[in-house]
């Protein structure tokens, strides 16, 4: 019993350090944090490409609006002139709105799904001739894969297994056989298609850290209530739909030839037109990589602390794209440490010249004293994960390498915008826009704003039910280099 009350103490009095050190870091930034009335829940997510032509072909909940890349590439202070950066490039969004107003832009994406939108768009930037629209009509009206006789079966892996209706899985299969008849650029277009309705016409629904699974599926994870997702579209009707959507959009005649107009060429441009340009990976190996001091500005989004598993949440979309359980795995060890089963990286066996990054995380006082509070956790048992502490120990130390390389990547004064989320673990708030800002300062930038949403977002379930609820700062951080 004495030492059960000294290891309370001992929690007791890590939480207080903590409450200490983050109230003391809120009052250094006190004078760059504020409310921004004009951004919302909406702006800063999928939500606002809803009804946008071309953005809401594909449902990533990850992406943040095409209208917030206009806003800051465009209206802030001035806007950017020069070529713009986002690491963490999802399905472009940064890429094809800052396109749409004259600006270049390179993207790095480490995820297929990400990497096949992004590349199917850029396609679709070259003029669809009136043979390709005819086609694409035929195939929205006259449903070839129906009557055709070879289908080409697809990869599942465990989690992927009796995801779909039979017939379903039988109309997949032609579909893919039939569109193989195609050219390339419509079996590109065609696969895209195939790609946005996999959900719809599924048993799954994407829910936060993994796929949720209807009742009728025959599948349900122990200690569940059953879960109905509504209506499964049949995958005729979902792929017309698809079908006739993306070529609305393409041949819309309020829409200029090029999906991707360019609204206006910067003076830096030389008169160019704007590009597009995907790098294939991990930041962490790309961004190194790239030549010191070219990039007018970075807009990012990077994943979140939050123990999300993109390669869980897509692995419908993985599947259909031909990777195996091994590609899977190694995929997720490749990310960002944002999920509770990513190993420890050898980071400066990636690059040598990461030591000053990885410090600068070291030496902040409030991300140390959260390091020893969850190890403290975890030893007392109470963490209901314990591969917690190595996660979130790994994703700032990884965030401190990028930050560092986006600054050396940067011009001087050119700003850097990225959207990102608090988190909250065993009852402990992690303030990640004051810990990163800390960081970025020390690697390099001055901390302009950090641009709070009017309305805060509540915890998990989990930390709600044990601790009480919580509100948590979703925030921009701007950032100018040195």
């Amino acid at each position: 019993m004495p030492c059960q009350k000294r290891e309370i103490r001992r929690a007791d009095a890590l939480r207080d350090k903590i409450i200490a050190l983050d109230t003391k870091l809120a009052e250094d930034f006190k004078a760059q944090i504020s409310v921004a009335p004009f951004l919302s829940r909406k702006i800063v997510s999928f939500q606002g490409n809803k009804d946008k032509p071309a953005y809401s072909w594909y449902k990533y909940k990850e992406a943040f609006s095409a209208e917030l890349v206009t806003y800051f590439l465009g209206g802030y202070e001035g806007g950017v002139c020069g070529k713009v950066l986002d690491p963490f490039a999802g399905i472009g969004t940064t890429l094809f709105a800052a396109n749409e107003q004259g600006i270049s832009a390179d993207g790095i994406e480490l995820l297929p799904i990400g990497q096949e939108i992004i590349n199917t768009r850029l396609l679709l930037e070259k003029d669809l001739t009136s043979s390709d629209t005819s086609t694409l009509e035929r195939w929205g009206t006259c449903h070839p894969w129906k009557r055709f006789p070879e289908r080409v079966p697809f990869s599942t892996f465990r989690i992927t297994e009796r995801a779909y209706p039979l017939e379903t899985v039988d109309a997949i299969e032609r579909y893919r056989g039939a569109l193989q008849q195609e050219r390339e650029k419509i079996q590109a277009i065609l696969h895209l298609a195939l790609l946005c309705v996999l959900e719809s016409v599924s048993y799954t629904r994407k829910d936060g850290q993994y796929l949720r699974w209807d009742a009728r599926s025959g599948k349900r994870r122990p200690g569940t209530k059953p879960f109905n997702k509504g209506e499964i579209l049949t995958f005729d009707s979902a792929i017309t739909a698809k079908l006739k959507e993306i070529l609305r959009d393409v041949s819309d005649a309020n829409i200029p030839a090029t999906l991707f107009p360019v609204r206006h060429t910067p003076q830096e441009q030389g008169g160019r037109e704007s590009e597009a340009r995907l790098f294939k990976g991990s930041c962490l190996e790309v961004l190194p990589t790239l030549e010191t001091g070219v990039y007018a500005a970075v807009m990012t989004s990077p994943p979140y602390c939050n123990r999300y598993d993109y390669t869980r949440t897509y692995a419908l979309e993985l599947a259909m794209l031909g990777l195996a359980h091994e590609d899977v795995s190694n995929l997720r060890q490749k990310m960002l440490s944002c999920t509770v089963e990513n190993r420890e990286k050898d980071l400066l066996k990636m690059s040598p010249q990461w030591a000053p990054f990885i410090e600068a995380a070291n030496q902040q006082k409030l991300l140390q004293t959260i390091y020893a509070y969850l190890e403290h956790e975890k030893s007392a048992g109470t963490l209901n994960n314990n591969g917690i502490p190595r996660m979130v120990r790994g994703y700032f130390s990884e965030m401190a390498c990028v930050i560092g390389e986006c600054a050396r990547v940067l011009r001087p004064n050119a700003r850097l915008f990225m959207v990102n989320d608090n988190v909250r673990y065993a009852g402990v708030s992690i303030s990640v826009d004051l810990i990163l800002s800390d960081i970025a300062q020390a690697l390099g930038f001055e901390v302009e704003k950090i641009l709070v949403l009017p309305g805060k977002k509540g915890n998990s379930s989990q930390q709600m039910g044990a601790y009480g609820y919580v509100p948590l700062r979703k925030c921009v951080y701007v950032w100018r280099k040195r």
